[in-house]
């Protein structure tokens, strides 16, 4: 997350040589494309719940509160 903050400021600093900025911004990509699946797969973690039988069920956060199931 570090190093893709630092390349954000790198660019929009606007005094990276074009060649430069394009390498930053190829190695940016790359990293926010792992952040972003990084973020998916916690999400996938954080709405599956376990029912009482300990099997997994996906949780609707929509539905508001605890279930009883």
């Amino acid at each position: 997350m570090q190093s893709l903050e630092e390349i954000v400021q790198k660019l929009e600093s606007g005094e990276v040589p074009l060649e430069e900025a394009i390498t930053l911004y190829k190695k940016g990509m790359e990293l926010s494309s792992f952040c972003h699946s990084k973020l998916q797969d916690a999400e996938k973690q954080l709405i599956s719940i376990i029912d009482r039988d300990g099997n997994e069920k996906a949780f609707d956060p929509t539905k508001g509160g605890n279930s009883n199931a």
